[in-house]
């Protein structure tokens, strides 16, 4: 086999264990024999659709068997899968697909609407609705394997940050980086043949499809595909699929701790609750932990495939709010401004290499240039290290609020304000004040039916932080603004919150 990329995945697997369930999707059971014909028809029709070695084939839906199969049969055709966020509004998937120079866009029928009001501007050339017209396609497609040589360090993903900071980047990412990234997850999660793993966070973000789908469908485990995370209809499948492992950012598995079920929910099945996105407030690791269950949290980013920092399950207790210690194939340093590692409870900046570390951006080779220093990849995120070598990320080195000469970083406060009972949301922003340069704003979000005083909140905060840390305003919000993988939109929240 010429194909040494996730193109020739289904067929590995295929060869290997043909008759087990590769995906469950509502009622559909998929096999990998299954997997790998659909693949493999789907990759004929598009090619039979112009879609030829190195071009751009993009797709826009929510989690469905189809996507998957998409990004595979670009794979098997040497060709380059781009992933599109649902949530995004027309001009934002028109400025995707016209970057990245997409020639084929596959999208579900919810979509249908957006893709007939993209502008004829971008270079799609080949429209394919997921359904009757996708179906047929592959129905009348060949079934002969195809064997294109690809390789390692050919592009395999182009996948858009969540431009939580001006114009989304693609990260282009290699067959090698997301091989290297399921090792990874392989080695230090201790992934089984027998994983069911529920993926109800969207493929289209980073550790949706590279730190569960992928690794699950590399070892031959298989995946309950659902299109939205819904936390009621979580317990049911739990219970009803016997899920092993699953996947949320934490105001996924915040949600599912609140539900009315929780307590008396079958939980049993499940072996894995792998956590990132942001960091976990230590009050839900504790909710967890009390039925029994312990996060396996990590760290990372897009362009790192994402796998950076994880913190196993032996170590989930002692070193609780850390980010862990790099994964196995991955090098991480804390360092300051000249790369220098920074001292035990120094803050720096967190730097990564390795083989899952993308090349650069599409399109982009000055930002790309400038995001490497010395081989380091230069993450923007501020951390500490330990005695004991873990990292504890502290936040985004752009958000840290500088108070009188003090610098403050908002995840600390927030970590704090989430131990107050009636407080389910927040953020702390820093705003413009005469004496000190800026102060922090807590923008909490009350739980529902509960009347917050603001006075009480700051009270409560006394003790627990330096004077300077705690917040000299607080405003109340019915909401958070986020991006579809659950990542708090931090610039909304200051253009939103910040000059009240």
């Amino acid at each position: 086999m010429r194909n040494e990329g996730l193109g020739s995945w289904p067929a590995r697997r295929a060869r290997k264990t043909p008759h087990r369930t590769a995906l469950i999707h509502h009622d559909t059971e998929v096999s990998y024999a299954e997997l790998y014909e659909r693949t493999t028809r789907l990759a004929h029709a598009l090619r039979a659709g112009g879609v030829r070695r190195g071009d751009r084939v993009a797709y826009l839906g929510p989690n469905h068997p189809s996507y998957l199969e998409t990004l595979f049969a670009a794979g098997t055709l040497g060709a380059v899968f781009v992933p599109l966020n649902t949530r995004l509004a027309g001009p934002e998937i028109a400025y995707q697909l016209a970057d990245s120079g997409a020639r084929a866009l596959v999208y579900a029928p919810s979509l249908s609407g957006i893709v007939a009001g993209l502008p004829g501007s971008t270079d799609v050339r080949s429209y394919v609705e997921v359904g009757a017209e996708y179906d047929e396609l592959i129905a009348e497609a060949s079934a002969e394997p195809i064997d294109e040589p690809v390789t390692a360090d050919d592009t395999c993903i182009i996948m858009y940050t969540s431009g939580t900071t001006g114009r989304p980047k693609g990260a282009m990412l290699t067959h090698g980086n997301l091989t290297w990234n399921a090792f990874n997850v392989l080695v230090d999660q201790d992934l089984i043949t027998d994983e069911r793993a529920l993926v109800s966070a969207p493929l289209f973000h980073t550790a949706g499809l590279n730190m569960l789908t992928l690794p699950v469908l590399l070892k031959g485990g298989t995946c309950v595909l659902v299109e939205a995370f819904d936390p009621a209809a979580t317990f049911d499948l739990i219970e009803r699929h016997r899920i092993t492992f699953m996947f949320g950012v934490p105001t996924m598995f915040e949600q599912v701790a609140r539900h009315e079920r929780w307590a008396g929910a079958d939980l049993s099945s499940l072996r894995m609750l792998s956590c990132g996105g942001s960091p976990v407030p230590t009050p839900l690791i504790a909710k967890f932990q009390e039925r029994g269950l312990t996060f396996l949290q990590g760290y990372g980013m897009t362009e790192a495939a994402p796998g950076t920092l994880f913190l196993d399950a032996e170590h989930a207790v002692s070193k609780a709010g850390s980010a862990g210690v790099p994964h196995f194939f991955s090098d991480v340093r804390v360092v300051r401004p000249d790369l220098a590692p920074v001292e035990v409870g120094e803050t720096g900046e967190v730097v990564v290499r390795g083989p899952h570390v993308m090349p650069g951006y599409w399109g982009l080779p000055d930002e790309s240039a400038a995001s490497f220093s010395d081989g380091w990849f230069r993450s923007g995120d501020a951390a500490r290290i330990d005695e004991d070598g873990y990292v504890y990320i502290v936040d985004r080195m752009k958000d840290m609020i500088i108070s009188g000469g003090e610098n403050i970083y908002p995840a600390e406060i927030e970590d704090q304000l989430l131990a107050h009972p009636d407080i389910i949301e927040c953020a702390v922003i820093g705003v413009p004040d005469e004496k000190w340069g800026e102060v922090p704003r807590a923008v909490v979000v009350p739980r529902e039916d509960v009347a917050l005083d603001p006075d009480e909140i700051l009270a409560s905060l006394a003790g627990r932080l330096a004077k300077y840390k705690i917040p000299k305003s607080v405003v109340l919000a019915d909401e958070l603004p986020r991006t579809a993988s659950g990542k708090l939109l931090k610039s909304r929240v200051r253009k939103r919150y910040g000059n009240r």
